[in-house]
């Protein structure tokens, strides 16, 4: 993947929700001025959530998900129709398209009643207008109804589409700083080190996606990235000539990293820079509080966001599970789950270690932590929990002073 090409997991998820043939596959080409769904009369043509990564003017890189019809009322349907619920919980913007043939029905007003359950900015849309143009009175009393705007649309004539274009543009947060992986922890000018350890998991002929996005964002930062391998580094800051403001390491070389960066230069990872940035730092940190308190016989769950070729020595399978056992000196169980979410029986673990995320967008992670918390099951991530067992997560905490009082507290 080159720098300059947006991963699926910062791109805005936009979900577009609805009944069967409500028009969705044409709405999603006539949005992008492509042919990129597949149009037919047939009921159901579209099965499973469809994710589709691609770049709409003036929105920017998103992700459009188009979802199966909620009036599917077969033994599949039903499962279709969980499908395109769990959608909600990775979706930042959601569109609910409306036959206006046919106008509301109890299944939109059910998926709208869940999108604002879940506190998502959504647009309401009545398309087929050219087949059947809704008066004004039905509009407003629906408009009152719903608390929100509706738009009119033809997919098929493109009537409407730079409206609701315009509109999913006002929806996006606008408060850029609070999004950003480091930036906020450096200045224009400043010099950061990026340690990179390249080893048999490191895809060949390129950086793993977290080290590429912790670049990007430097360089938008005004500062200066220099990247170097553990072995490398402490010949790499000695030849500066200017003193780091931050050392960014990948977690597996914490401790190497730590023992040659001074103690007057801040050092952290790029795994607990995105426990930050995609997810809940704090409540990561208290789960890591937790990590002592486990007992022979609990169970643990080591959960990853993507599927991917396990080393011998893979980081979630062997290594995490072999610090574990060796930090409490308990039997303890593991088990392992990748990619589309957490187990159903999660109520059995009293522990998760969570992976870096990167795969993942920032909703979908806050929801899975949301999801430990209403379980009362403590969470924690790889890099700090790495940096827990090797005893260096205080100092890898001292960019971020509010998190190190949460967990210098008792």
């Amino acid at each position: 993947m080159s720098l300059n090409s947006t991963p699926r997991s910062s791109r805005t998820h936009i979900a577009l929700f609805g009944k069967t043939n409500a028009g969705k596959s044409s709405f999603i080409n006539a949005i992008t001025n492509q042919n990129l769904a597949i149009v037919s009369d047939v009921k159901g043509t579209t099965t499973d959530p469809v994710y589709k990564s691609i770049e709409i003017l003036p929105i920017g890189p998103c992700v459009l998900i188009d979802t199966a019809g909620l009036d599917d009322e077969s033994t599949l349907g039903n499962l279709r129709k969980e499908k395109t619920l769990e959608v909600l919980n990775k979706s930042d913007i959601a569109l609910v398209l409306i036959d206006s043939n046919i106008g509301i029905s109890d299944y939109d007003y059910f998926i709208i009643d869940q999108i604002k359950s879940k506190k998502i900015p959504y647009v309401v849309i009545f398309n087929k207008s050219d087949l059947k143009d809704l008066n004004e009175d039905y509009i407003k009393k629906l408009e009152k109804d719903l608390g929100t705007k509706i738009y009119k649309t033809s997919a098929i004539k493109s009537i409407g589409i730079n409206s609701i274009k315009k509109q999913i543009s006002n929806l996006l947060p606008c408060d850029e700083d609070k999004f950003k992986i480091v930036g906020d922890l450096v200045n224009p000018s400043d010099f950061v080190v990026l340690v990179t350890p390249i080893d048999k998991a490191a895809p060949k002929g390129r950086l793993i996606l977290p080290q590429q996005q912790v670049i990007r964002d430097i360089l938008e930062s005004d500062a200066i990235s220099i990247v170097t391998k553990e072995y490398e580094l402490r010949e790499t800051i000695n030849n500066l000539g200017k003193k780091p403001k931050l050392v960014i390491t990948d977690s597996q070389a914490f401790l190497k990293v730590d023992a040659d960066t001074p103690k007057d230069i801040l050092m952290t990872s790029f795994s607990i820079l995105f426990a930050r940035f995609k997810g809940d730092l704090v409540e990561l940190i208290n789960g890591a509080k937790k990590i002592k308190d486990l007992k022979d016989k609990d169970k643990v769950l080591i959960c990853e966001g993507c599927t991917h070729h396990r080393q011998s020595d893979d980081i979630g399978t062997v290594k995490i599970p072999r610090w574990i056992r060796q930090i409490t000196g308990k039997e303890i169980i593991f088990e392992h789950s990748s990619g589309g979410g957490f187990p159903d029986n999660l109520k059995d673990y009293s522990l998760i270690v969570h992976c870096g995320a990167c795969m993942l967008n920032q909703k979908s992670m806050l929801y899975r932590i949301e999801q430990a918390k209403e379980n009362n099951i403590p969470i924690v991530n790889y890099g700090i929990l790495i940096a827990y067992v090797h005893g260096i997560l205080d100092r890898a905490l001292e960019p971020f002073p509010l998190a190190k009082l949460i967990w210098e507290e008792e």
